[in-house]
């Protein structure tokens, strides 16, 4: 024992003194089978001595070895003084060239590629090869995804107790227009805000507008405020407060001043002035001119939006109790400023400010309030109702009368069928989890609340909270509606970035972001594949072909002998929020879906121009995976935490990988995480893009360092986790339990628990946050079904418990890449599950696999319908026009 930890330290030391003083490194690389031969780089170092065991030496630093015998070199490498970066040595050989840090080699820990049979180890270990692999078996635990194959499946009750209880502000508002408030998350104040901007108004002047607003008698030790959504799921909030003896009863809603809320009386706001008012916006000199240009055609608004408030304040004590109201009040913003000068009038309920126009108007039980606060002695059982009206911004005081007569009934039932409206035409879901079931609903309606456009028809913006329409964030937005069937606002979504596609083809609407072009024409594929609609698509075919065009020429930039293997043919620029100027994988594998899709669409009304696109695409194909290749050859390996190491590689060429260990240093700490360029914007994205096939070697390898290095124990990325795809590549290679270990804590941790509205990162910075609720919605949406070439599998990621005695799922008219499709299960007790499906149709998938797990793992005894495979847990039979069924009993 004192023998091999002595090893052990002295190996340590000596890695130390390796990295810090230049002193050589000592190491083993031994290959227990086939040994290749190649050559020894180093990186900020130089081979001081090569030995081959078993085969023969080749020159300084090559080495060859018989065919299909084991080999060892034993290596001793200088590195290099000063520079404080660490050595890294590479052995090229043709079979998988890999790389190691020479200060991470050490007896305790060897490097062991299992892929490739061979391990790195201090020269000084006197194991055999077997016996160090052995050793590595028998003692080393798991890696994280290995742990979530081994527990229980995950839930969302055992998720919300681990992770983090994200409280997030409440919008309300109509769709399409860009007037909306904002309730914070304890009731305590509203702000006015046009799209992603509070309201200035001239009553304000340097600040923005807000008003305070409060129930019961203030903020006390415990959380007493318990919200909801209107049905679970409508734009309508629903709140309660229990403060002693008095139980309150708040209910929000936005609607019209004047007119009823109907689809017909909405206006919308013009897509471009709401472009304007949102966070990182971008404009052409051509764009501006023409919004100045808008601005002073828009006509007036006919009517304000109008916030309305009803509060019912009951007693439920046995003695009496004061119930506290207190109407919205103007209150300073910007520290130094004064709260704008406002008054009330006790006669007709009137809060104003020093210009005359109203703010606010209220009722305390039918009649005038006296005041902005009031307090009420209630008797054991007797309510006061406060109903009050804000405005977005204020009214004269004679449109102020007419406001304080509307009726709150009447808007709460005109909200009601307006909202309900919009989910009657999207497809219909059933889900045996309620709140996931009222997460699809209400997040669908989150979606159009903040799509800003004209009605009835022209460019609607997709906006992603506070921020203007991104062609990357918005993509899944556009994408849910296309799914749930609405398929009239993703074209007028996608009619936006049409409007606003440049003069040369390229798009760039948010934060110099370089990745718009081709994840729109990602986005433009996608819908033409749910509707193949050919006439949208021979209208925007220009536009298209202008895109393409402007990728192809990006492309040709780059076509730099320089470059081979290493970012050749690549798209240099900014991929996201940070200033990453670099040829990207992320914004390469856009490009090269965004041309993709391109050529698909074009097959039938340009077969020529489409050739020319599939070939472009598959050369920008080629060249990603060339330089993916090299990058994964020159990443340092990692150690996975169950006794294997994996090859990696970086979130662009040039660099030798991931970022965050800084292999070649560089300051890469952004969005409250370390590792947020590695895994947020990295190289995993290229199997979502379709550059990697999700069972190919490098798949596995980049999903493992991913999950090991930048994931939480939860399968959960840092601060922004909704940017990684990773979801998706476990459902597309079969892995059930770690897709909904990512999913579920997702969710727990990132969306409010009452509201289910998003934030955009784990730390305080935006909210309502479409671009996260839009991808969970896809996640849910792939869980429930998934196209996979010519392939529809059903239920690939649901839970277990979905299918416990008496449940049902049931989706109705979802559109897919087969056009409209219904399936339902039916878990009719313990021991049968019945499951149908039907294709609307004429564009059939040609099998259908129906995943249905038996909530306690059962393997069924018979099946109806179709063939059964035990791995998988699924059902798979040939796709028909119209309606297919499948029984299994246990």
């Amino acid at each position: 024992m004192r023998r091999l930890l002595g090893g052990m330290i002295g190996s340590a030391f000596l890695a130390l003194c390796g990295g810090l003083l230049g002193a050589p490194f000592q190491v083993s690389v031994r290959w227990l089978e086939d040994a290749p031969s190649g050559e020894v780089v180093v990186v900020r170092g130089t081979v001081r001595s090569l030995a081959v065991v078993g085969g023969e030496a080749i020159g300084h630093d090559g080495f060859r070895f018989p065919e299909k015998t084991p080999g060892r070199l034993d290596l001793t490498v200088d590195g290099e003084k000063g520079n404080g970066l660490p050595t890294l040595v590479t052995v090229s050989n043709a079979h998988r060239t890999f790389t190691f840090r020479p200060s991470d080699v050490s007896t305790v820990a060897p490097i062991y590629l299992p892929g490739d049979r061979v391990i790195v180890t201090p020269s000084e270990d006197s194991r055999s090869a077997a016996t160090i692999v052995a050793s590595l078996q028998s003692q080393s635990g798991r890696s994280k995804l290995q742990q979530i194959a081994a527990e229980s499946e995950e839930s969302f009750a055992a998720a919300s107790q681990r992770v983090r209880d994200t409280k997030v502000q409440t919008w309300l508002g109509i769709a399409r227009d860009y007037r909306i408030f904002r309730v914070d998350e304890h009731l305590d104040w509203i702000r006015p805000h046009l799209a992603g901007w509070d309201s200035i108004l001239p009553e304000s002047p340097g600040q923005q507008i807000a008003y305070e607003f409060g129930l019961g008698r203030g903020w006390g030790p415990r959380e007493l405020w318990k919200r909801r959504l209107d049905e679970d799921a409508l734009p309508i909030l629903q709140a309660t407060l229990d403060d002693e003896g008095i139980h309150y009863e708040l209910t929000l809603l936005a609607s019209l001043e004047q007119r009823s809320l109907t689809a017909s009386h909405v206006t919308g706001t013009d897509y471009l002035i709401a472009d304007s008012r949102g966070h990182g916006r971008m404009f052409t000199p051509a764009q501006s001119a023409e919004l100045e240009r808008r601005r002073q055609a828009e006509p007036r608004e006919p009517e304000e939006t109008v916030l309305y408030g009803r509060a019912v304040a009951t007693n439920r004590g046995h003695a009496p109790h004061y119930a506290f109201f207190r109407l919205p009040s103007p209150v300073a913003t910007v520290i130094g400023k004064p709260t704008p000068v406002s008054s009330f009038d006790p006669l007709t309920g009137q809060g104003s400010f020093s210009s005359g126009r109203v703010y606010v108007t209220g009722r305390l039980n039918g009649q005038p309030a006296s005041g902005p606060e009031a307090a009420r002695l209630l008797q054991p059982g007797e309510s006061a109702v406060l109903e009050f009206q804000l405005p977005h911004s204020p009214v004269s005081r004679e449109r102020a009368f007419l406001l304080a007569e509307q009726s709150f009934a009447t808007r709460l039932a005109e909200a009601r069928v307006y909202w309900r409206s919009k989910l009657d035409a999207a497809s219909t879901w059933h889900l045996p989890e309620p709140r996931v079931d009222s997460m699809v609903r209400a997040g669908l309606l989150h979606l159009d609340l903040v799509a800003y456009g004209r009605e009835p028809d022209g460019p609607v913006l997709p906006a992603v909270g506070i921020y203007t329409a991104i062609g990357s964030e918005s993509s899944p937005i556009i994408q849910f509606m296309d799914s749930m069937g609405w398929h009239d606002t993703a074209r007028r979504a996608i009619d936006y970035f049409l409007e606003k596609q440049h003069d040369d083809g390229f798009m760039q609407n948010f934060n110099r972001y370089m990745l718009e072009t081709g994840a729109v024409l990602w986005t433009m594929g996608e819908h033409y594949r749910y509707t193949r609609d050919e006439t949208w698509l021979r209208r925007v075919h220009p536009r298209v072909t202008l895109a393409c065009d402007y990728l192809q020429a990006w492309r040709r930039r780059n076509l730099q002998p320089a470059l081979a293997g290493d970012g050749y043919g690549m798209l240099d620029g900014k991929t996201a929020d940070p200033e990453d100027p670099y040829r990207s994988f992320m914004l390469s594998g856009y490009a090269y879906l965004g041309l993709a899709r391109s050529a698909e669409m074009l097959a039938e009304i340009a077969p020529e121009e489409s050739v020319r696109w599939r070939k472009e695409a598959d050369s920008l194909k080629q060249d990603i995976r060339d330089s993916l290749k090299g990058s994964m050859e020159r990443a340092p390996v990692v150690p996975l935490g169950d006794g294997t190491w994996s090859r990696t590689a970086a979130p662009w060429s040039g660099y030798r990988g991931p970022v965050a260990l800084q292999a070649d240093g560089g300051r890469w700490y952004t969005h409250g995480s370390m590792t947020a360029r590695d895994s947020l914007l990295g190289p995993l994205y290229l199997v979502f893009q379709e550059v990697l096939e999700p069972g190919e070697v490098e798949a596995g390898e980049l999903l493992r360092t991913h999950n090991a290095l930048m994931l939480t124990p939860e399968n959960v990325a840092f601060s922004q986790p909704y940017y990684s795809r990773h979801p998706w590549v476990h459902l597309r290679r079969g892995e059930p339990k770690a897709f909904l270990k990512a999913w579920y804590n997702s969710v727990a941790a990132l969306a409010d628990r009452e509201t289910f509205t998003f934030a955009e990162h784990f730390f305080p910075v935006s909210a309502h946050k479409t671009h996260e609720e839009a991808w969970f919605l896809m996640e849910t949406r792939w869980m429930l079904y998934l196209e996979e070439g010519a392939t529809l599998r059903l239920l690939a990621g649901v839970p277990r418990d979905y299918l416990a005695a008496g449940s049902r799922i049931q989706v109705d008219r979802a559109a897919s890449y087969f056009g409209p499709i219904s399936f339902q299960v039916e878990a009719v007790s313990p021991t049968e599950i019945r499951a149908s499906v039907e294709c609307h149709g004429t564009r059939l998938p040609t099998v259908v696999e129906f995943r249905l797990p038996h909530p306690e793992g059962r393997r069924p005894v018979s099946v109806e319908g179709g063939q059964y495979d035990p791995g998988r847990e699924s059902v798979s039979f040939p796709a028909v026009a119209g309606r297919s069924s499948v029984v299994l009993r246990y």
